[in-house]
């Protein structure tokens, strides 16, 4: 059997930028009331609000839309998840889909990090607007991205491993070219 492995291979850069490794990431929609038991239980997480991610360690919950969820476990307790979901809403209509190989999560930390973000997405990333716990799900360039704030400072990005490298070098460069000084 294969052994997974991240799309970007643990690659680092200057300035911050780095691979996060693999994550468990499944997809799950359907009726958020009916879901919320199951989400809680795998996670540890609170149930997130609209534009907002929860987090408990290595485990996560990311508000996608009015009827999904992002869950986030360790890569290797994806199939356990996956069958506890399918148990806890059995007879209720919903989806689940595990997505973890389908994604890249890339981390930038620092002093500019909020910068290197504002000079891609086209979203407010000023302070007062977007703080720990936000989600976006928006672009950086021309990817599609979702990416956050953690309470330590740092900035993750989840993009489509097919453009992994891709948005790797763009916030690499982004970090490089320094700060703007807009905030």
């Amino acid at each position: 059997m294969d052994r997974p492995v991240s799309a970007l291979h643990r690659a680092t850069a200057q300035h911050g930028v780095r691979d996060l490794g693999l994550r468990g990431m499944i997809t799950l929609r359907g009726e958020m009331a009916a879901m919320a038991g199951i989400c809680v239980d795998l996670t540890g997480a609170a149930m997130p609000g609209m534009g907002r991610i929860e987090q408990a360690g290595d485990k996560a919950l990311a508000w996608m839309s009015p009827d999904e969820v992002l869950i986030m476990v360790p890569h290797d307790a994806v199939s356990e998840a996956l069958a506890r979901i399918a148990a806890a809403l059995n007879g209720t209509h919903h989806l689940a889909a595990d997505v973890s190989d389908a994604r890249a999560l890339i981390g930038v930390t620092g002093p500019d990090a909020r910068e290197v973000f504002a000079k891609l997405a086209p979203a407010d990333l000023h302070p007062a607007s977007f703080g720990p716990g936000q989600f976006r799900r928006s672009r950086l360039g021309q990817v599609a991205a979702a990416f956050w704030l953690d309470a330590d400072g740092q900035f993750s990005v989840i993009c489509f491993r097919s453009v992994a490298d891709y948005t790797f070098a763009l916030l690499a460069q982004s970090a490089l070219d320094g700060p703007v000084d807009f905030f």
